[in-house]
Formats: structure tokens, sequence, C-alpha cells
């Protein structure tokens, strides 16, 4: 079964809006001044980057990146992106540079970025690094990991504290998200599938988070790591009250996994298929999270629920 209905949000200039209000205070001396001298930063890699003024030209080459700098109002300082960023509509028009593991480095050299923004395990870092290019590694892998993105991409476009207002907004967000949860699915086991079938997202996942902000279980422990490979077997043992799936993983198709169709999610329909856009936004880390919770209440919303 699937849900692609979402309530609507706040139309993204007006929250942007918000934001760099919020970042206008700071400015006025609530904080550190937005452009009094250097910048100093620390990436995920535990090295301190120093910019001379925020960053105006960016080469993000991960999509939740350039989705958190969009969120922050700076999608106008976006020169480059990697080739998987599609959101928002803005960046579609953007040269695309390759992604985490084939960054095409001359192009991004072409483009002049005073900051390129990429996971720690890039190979494309110590590259431009040695060409002079400033790199700022960043990785978020929990909620906490957003929280911290978001303001340190805010500091490195010189708005300090922006990051800190749109993760408040969130964090509102998705309390009202769990408090759409019908009464019967609360405390209730997932399976959330990913890459395909042959991983799930973990109780130590950032998708495991949301599920537990939703007041839901997960049928994976988070001692198996965030995005565990999982066999077939253990998915009949665990027997989950719900699967969430990729479009790809239809019900018919998952009924003939070896033991599957013995299963109550299966026999009851109880399956969150989601689309494949609507999927790719809830396995990024960044600033739609709220969607993504959205979605997944959503679905529950029209399910058969559980009785006790």
């Amino acid at each position: 079964m699937t849900s692609n209905a979402l309530p609507q949000r706040p139309p993204f200039a007006t929250a942007a809006r918000h934001i760099a209000r919020a970042a206008a205070f700071v400015a006025l001396g609530l904080g550190p001044a937005a452009h009094a001298g250097t910048i100093r930063l620390e990436d995920d890699r535990g090295r301190v980057l120093e910019l001379p003024a925020p960053a105006k030209r960016i080469v993000s080459l991960m999509p939740s990146l350039t989705e958190t700098v969009c969120a922050l109002d700076a999608c106008d300082r976006l020169v480059g992106i990697d080739r998987h960023a599609n959101w928002p509509a803005a960046v579609k028009g953007l040269p695309q540079v390759g992604g985490m593991d084939d960054a095409n480095i001359e192009r991004i050299v072409a483009l002049k970025p005073d900051l390129v923004l990429l996971r720690p395990r890039s190979r494309a870092a110590e590259a431009l690094e040695r060409l002079g290019i400033k790199v700022l590694a960043l990785d978020a892998k929990t909620h906490a990991d957003m929280r911290r993105v978001m303001e340190t991409v805010a500091r490195a476009t010189g708005r300090p504290g922006a990051g800190e207002a749109f993760w408040r907004t969130l964090d509102a967000r998705l309390n009202a998200a769990r408090a759409r949860v019908p009464l019967n699915w609360q405390g209730r086991r997932v399976y959330f599938e990913v890459h395909g079938g042959v991983a799930a997202a973990s109780e130590s996942s950032f998708i495991g988070e949301t599920l537990a902000r939703l007041g839901l279980a997960n049928a994976v422990s988070g001692s198996l790591g965030p995005f565990p490979r999982m066999n077939p077997e253990f998915v009949v043992r665990a027997n989950p009250d719900v699967l969430m799936v990729s479009a790809l993983g239809e019900i018919s198709a998952m009924a003939t996994r070896p033991g599957w169709s013995a299963m109550s999610a299966i026999q009851r329909g109880r399956v969150c298929s989601f689309a494949s856009a609507r999927f790719d936004l809830m396995m990024r880390p960044g600033p739609r999270l709220d969607e993504a919770a959205d979605a997944i209440v959503n679905c529950l919303a029209s399910l058969d629920a559980p009785r006790n």
C-alpha cells in the first residue's frame, strides 16, 4: 500500500525568511558577529578550516549537504553539485561534478569555489586541498549530527545561529508528526528495508532515530550497525508489524522470499511502499527529515493497525 500525500508545509521562501531573520538577530549582537574576521570551523576529520570571509562560491558533493545549503537560504552560492542532488528544483541546472568516489577535480577547480562540501571519506578531499581549495568534510549519521552540520554550514556561509534556528523548527515538526501517529501503532515494530532489500535501517541509524521519535520500535537491533546486511530468515523470525520499503519492493515480490508469505505483515498488507523520490529523501540525513516522518505517519494511518 502506498501513501503519497504529505501535509502542506510553509513555502520554502517563507521558512528561509524566518531563518534569515534569526541570523540577523545574531548579527545585531545577540551572538558572534556574522562577518567579523576569520571564520574558524572544525570538520568531521578533526581538521580546522579558516575562511577569510563567508563562502560565496560553494561546490557540494553530497545531496544532503546541498539541501542544507539551500535550506539555509544560500542556494544562490552553489556553483556545482554531485550527480545525485535533485532538490530543491533550483539546483537541477547547476554543473554536475561527479560523486563521492569519482569527483571531477578539473571541473571543480574550473568552477573556482571558495569552499567544497563533502563527506570525510571522499577521495576528492586531499586532491582538492593540494590544489589550495578549501574543503569542509561533514557527515551526519544521527539527528545530533544533522543539527551540528546545519549550524556548521550556517557559520561557513556567514549566518551563525541560522542552523540552530532551522533545527528548532524541524524538531517541532517531528513532535507534531509524533502526535499524529495512531495510538494502535505506538510501540509497534518496523522493518525498514534499504539497498534493494539486502540491508535494513537499524535502531542506531538516523532512520531508526526517526522511527523512535515517532514512538515506533525497530525490528533490527542497533548492535548490528546502522545499516546491516540482512537475510530473509531474520525478518521471518523477527515478524515485524509493518514493512517499509522502496517502490521496488512490491508485496507480491516480497511474498516470494523464503518464509515471507507466512508473515502477518504480508498477509494483512501492512506494507509502506514509498515512491522512489519519497524514499530518496528518507535516505538523506538532512533538512527534509520532517517530510520523511510525515510520509511514515501518513502510511501508518492508512493501514489496518494491529490490535492489542
